[in-house]
């Protein structure tokens, strides 16, 4: 038997749990100032989904994803992204039905198989948002503004957006057209994934990472020269939106995104402080996911954001100092004849909104002492013979190491009087 986590996964152990559960915190409340509201979607979906919404050409379906069949030997998969699952969801449902736009956003897992490395792993979480019925440029922009104050709030202002148009249909496919005219003379000197998928979608050329592939196609035609009217203006918009919000950006001609579902507005977020692995996060338009998938021609726009590489930056580039969660009240009970009382006591706090503790490994009240100082407790009550038979508590300030007997009410008065000033 193996007493590790498969290779690609980790625990996330509390002392760290509490860098998690402050990203995540920010991420909720930012999103739902904007005006989106949670989804959940199931960890697994039939694999044809994803085959059909990803693209059979990308690395993700053709590499990455985590299929099996199931005991009726139907193909399903482990969701490698969130927004496919978001377009599903919105079909199945028919919340195309109701008032438009639809604004969601998730938080949760995904599975990738791929090379292990600082900042990616096989299973990796992602926080995402998916905007689904309308087309305008201004919600492209809205979408772009929410991701740059997710890292605003996060302290993470150096950031570079990278910002690009993969145009519509129209003027992509003539796009595609000039790209393969231009890459089939070298078609021999691209690595061997991009031998196999050049002709089906030569776009993902430009999304490899051999650089030699780079090489073999400098000079290649640029998408930006070959938008149409609808599209230039689209994007013309976009930028305006951007610009008038204070949001600088870079155009990327380079960026076309790793997914074939992308049209129109596509983005990146770096943060160059973290070394290669500088991208975060990204998305962008994709306007004919939804009909791709079965559903109604409705327009969509996401993106993604990476929490381990988020964590990463926040460690690297030192933007927070992360305190551990501590306790209010330690109770230490100085006789095991009065363990019920405590208990009592532990429970009542607890019901009145005050963290606390006891314990239960037998220890004598000294070491109980010690080890409530261990816990960083702010206060210890005391229970014992003269506080059972008395009816009252002996607070103890473990700052100022003051000492007090009250009554129960006064005692949880005095204590959340100071805990609610924190």
């Amino acid at each position: 038997m193996q007493v590790k986590a498969p290779r690609g996964t980790y625990d996330i152990l509390p002392q760290d749990s509490v860098k998690w559960q402050y990203i995540e915190k920010i991420m909720r409340d930012s999103a739902e100032s904007f005006g989106f509201r949670e989804i959940r979607t199931p960890l697994f979906e039939h694999s044809e989904l994803f085959q059909r919404g990803v693209g059979q050409g990308t690395d993700i379906v053709s590499k990455e994803m985590y299929s099996f069949n199931d005991r009726s030997r139907r193909s399903l998969t482990l969701r490698p992204e969130g927004t496919a699952p978001c377009a599903r969801a919105l079909i199945e449902h028919g919340i195309y039905s109701g008032v438009m736009p639809v604004k969601w956003y998730y938080l949760g897992p995904m599975f990738r198989y791929d090379r292990p490395q600082t900042g990616r792993y096989r299973q990796f979480h992602q926080f995402g948002v998916e905007a689904f019925g309308s087309n305008s440029p201004y919600l492209d922009a809205e979408i772009i503004i929410l991701l740059v104050e997710i890292l605003r709030r996060l302290g993470l202002d150096d950031y570079e957006l990278h910002l690009n148009s993969l145009g519509c249909s129209v003027c992509r496919d003539d796009y595609r057209q000039k790209l393969l005219q231009h890459i089939s003379p070298f078609k021999e000197q691209l690595c061997q994934d991009c031998q196999q998928r050049y002709m089906q979608n030569p776009l993902r050329v430009l999304d490899c990472k051999m650089e030699t592939c780079h090489q073999a196609i400098r000079g290649y035609p640029i998408f930006y020269d070959h938008l149409c009217p609808y599209c230039q203006e689209h994007y013309s918009r976009v930028q305006a939106a951007l610009q008038a919000n204070g949001v600088s950006y870079i155009h990327d001609n380079n960026l076309v995104r790793g997914l074939d579902y992308y049209s129109n507005t596509a983005f990146e977020i770096h943060l160059p402080g973290i070394g290669a692995q500088s991208a975060v996060g990204g998305g962008g338009r994709y306007d004919g996911l939804v009909k791709e998938l079965g559903g109604p021609d409705i327009p969509g726009i996401g993106f993604a954001l990476g929490m381990e590489r988020l964590l990463l930056a926040l460690d690297m580039l030192g933007k927070r100092e992360f305190s551990k969660p501590s306790l209010d009240v330690f109770v230490v009970v100085m006789n095991d004849a009065y363990e019920m009382q405590g208990l009592q006591l532990v429970s009542e706090l607890r019901r009145r909104g005050i963290r606390a503790d006891k314990d239960y490994g037998g220890r004598s009240g000294k070491a109980q002492m010690k080890y409530a100082g261990k816990t960083a407790a702010r206060f210890v009550v005391m229970v014992g013979e003269e506080e059972v038979e008395k009816h009252f508590w002996t607070l103890r300030d473990m700052q100022s190491k003051e000492q007090r007997q009250l009554g129960q009410e006064e005692l949880i008065d005095s204590i959340r009087s100071v805990i609610e000033t924190k």
